[in-house]
C-alpha cells in the first residue's frame, strides 16, 4: 500500500455514486456552479446537492469558495490526475505481468 493509496481510494468512494460523477460533468461544462444552479439539472433537493459536493470535496475532487452570499463550486484535477496516474501504473504492472506469463507459457510449449 502507498502513501497515495488512501487518496485514490476517496476518490473512488466518491466516483462510485452517479450523482456525484454527473455534478462533475456539471461542474466541468460550467466551470463553476452554485449547488442550487446544479439541483435545477438533477432529480435531486438542493440539499442532496450539498450533500454530494461535501463527499467530492472531501475527496479533493472539487473546490468551493463564497462569493458574497453563494458558495461556488469547481473542479479541482489534481486528485482526479493522480487517480489516472495510479490507474495506468497498475495497468502497465499488469500488462508487464501477463507478457511475463506469455513468455513462459511459449517457452514451455517450446520445449515440448
Amino acid at each position: 500500500m502507498t502513501a497515495r493509496q488512501p487518496a485514490v481510494e476517496g476518490v473512488f468512494a466518491a466516483l462510485a455514486d452517479s450523482t456525484r460523477r454527473r455534478l462533475l460533468d456539471l461542474l466541468a461544462a460550467r466551470g463553476e456552479a452554485t449547488a442550487t444552479m446544479l439541483a435545477s439539472e438533477l432529480p435531486v433537493s438542493r440539499q442532496a446537492v450539498v450533500k454530494h459536493l461535501a463527499v467530492l470535496d472531501s475527496a479533493g475532487l472539487v473546490r468551493s469558495h463564497r462569493a458574497g452570499r453563494e458558495v461556488r463550486y469547481a473542479v479541482t484535477s489534481q486528485r482526479l490526475d493522480a487517480t489516472a496516474r495510479w490507474l495506468t501504473a497498475r495497468a502497465l504492472e499488469w500488462d508487464r505481468q501477463l507478457m511475463t506469463i506469455k513468455q513462459l507459457a511459449e517457452a514451455s510449449d517450446m520445449r515440448k
